[in-house]
């Protein structure tokens, strides 16, 4: 799928619609450029509203599109926002959801922008090796100012939309919903049209920033002391300060070239890889989507070493009451008292609030019988690597356990099939 196209009255409508997070791959973004060209040629047609899903206006460009023919494909990002910043008519992009990297780079190419609360702003490129390439680093500082741009950017860090409220990146808020997202961006629409509102294009913001060359110096050494091996955090750097001391033009070209020169890295070409294999591992082909889950409002875990203590821990934290089983009740008093000492280390560090460790230690039950167990909707074992070990386990657990429980083991070197 690509993009669908409608006029709304006297407003042309343009949904983003390639699921799941409307990335920006060669389809969607010849199915943008054919919605505005369409608008564009449509005399009673006065003004466009790009608008996305509830969950994403766009998450961002198509990364399986890296390093292939398709990233260099017309029409590029460039050339999308480029159709989008000439037309004679006003476009409005209506954001909600995600609105990432290039999904960003595109609102940000519109002329006016439309948003509800709770949609997440942020250029995240950094976190895969690069920078943003579409005009990010050029684009943000302008709207939001040199240093909330640049930590946004060196961080990858989403930020939700409602914190930006009354800055330039946002030219009006809807204070519901997705449902009235639309309603509120065609209105606005209107409004643009009716009151012949000058077309604003953000490349024509000037930019500017006191004592430049020693922010950007003590900005360099500071990320480089942080970014480590990672070439790509002192680029965005670089890249921002290009936006401040360059012509709109020259600074998207450095930014262009740095961006090239990020993408051929071995370090951005490992943490693509480890993204895909993230996503990956999340997934088993012979399990589809629609598969119903079970609820899980108990659970137990056996042991309460290390492993077996982070595991109750994790339930705890997600507010599941968790029963740990030992055999002696010397190991279930020393793994207690190691959660314990975990939750006041967060505590003290201002990570946790006092009363929500009392609340998390008392949903940690220990005991030293099976049978203690037998209510629980799923139970982990993480007992001594020994096979033997593990299946006296389970044979314990067969007789216990309630039907539909489910049984499950922690190991790292054992074939439990």
């Amino acid at each position: 799928m690509s993009a669908a196209y409608r006029a709304h009255g006297a407003t042309a409508v343009v949904t983003l619609d390639h699921p799941p997070v409307n990335g920006l791959g060669h389809e969607l973004r010849s199915g943008i450029v054919a919605g505005i060209g369409r608008a564009a040629a449509d005399p009673k047609i006065a003004a466009i509203v790009l608008i996305g899903s509830p969950k994403a206006f766009s998450g961002g460009a198509d990364i399986r599109e890296f390093n292939t023919p398709k990233m260099l494909a017309e029409p590029s990002l460039h050339t999308v926002i480029r159709e989008i910043e000439r037309s004679s008519k006003p476009v409005i992009a209506a954001i909600s959801g995600a609105c990432m990297g290039g999904g960003l780079e595109l609102a940000l190419g519109c002329h006016f922008r439309v948003a509800v609360a709770g949609a997440q702003i942020g250029l995240p490129e950094v976190k895969l090796g690069l920078l943003p390439g579409a005009g990010g680093t050029q684009r943000l500082p302008r709207v939001l100012g040199v240093e909330t741009a640049l930590n946004m950017i060196v961080s990858g860090t989403p930020v939700p939309s409602e914190k930006l409220k009354g800055t330039p990146l946002f030219d009006q808020f809807v204070e519901s919903d997705f449902a009235a997202l639309l309603p509120g961006a065609l209105k606005f629409a209107e409004k643009v049209v009716a009151e012949k509102r000058p077309l604003k294009r953000v490349r024509d913001i000037k930019v500017a920033y006191p004592n430049a060359e020693g922010f950007f110096g003590v900005a360099k050494n500071t990320v480089k002391g942080m970014a480590g091996p990672f070439p790509a955090p002192l680029k965005c750097v670089e890249c921002v300060e290009a936006a401040v001391k360059q012509p709109f033009e020259e600074g998207l070209a450095t930014e262009r070239r740095l961006f090239g020169e990020l993408i051929n890295t071995a370090e951005s070409k490992a943490l693509r890889h480890a993204f895909f294999g993230e996503r990956a591992a999340t997934k088993i082909p012979d399990v589809p989507e629609d598969t119903p889950t079970r609820p899980i409002k108990s659970a137990a875990v056996i042991g309460a070493g290390t492993m077996g203590g982070g595991i109750a821990m994790n339930f705890a934290n997600a507010g599941i009451p968790v029963t740990v089983l030992e055999m002696k009740q010397e190991a279930l008093d020393k793994g207690l008292a190691t959660i314990r000492k975990n939750y006041e280390g967060s505590v003290k560090k201002g990570k946790l609030k006092p009363e929500d460790f009392e609340k998390r230690m008392g949903l940690i039950r220990p005991t030293l019988k099976y049978e203690d167990l037998a209510g629980a909707d799923i139970v982990i074992e993480a007992v001594f690597e020994d096979m033997k070990v593990k299946q006296q386990v389970f044979e314990k657990l067969d007789a216990v356990m309630k039907k539909g429980a489910i049984l499950a083991t922690n190991t790292s070197t054992l074939d439990v099939d």
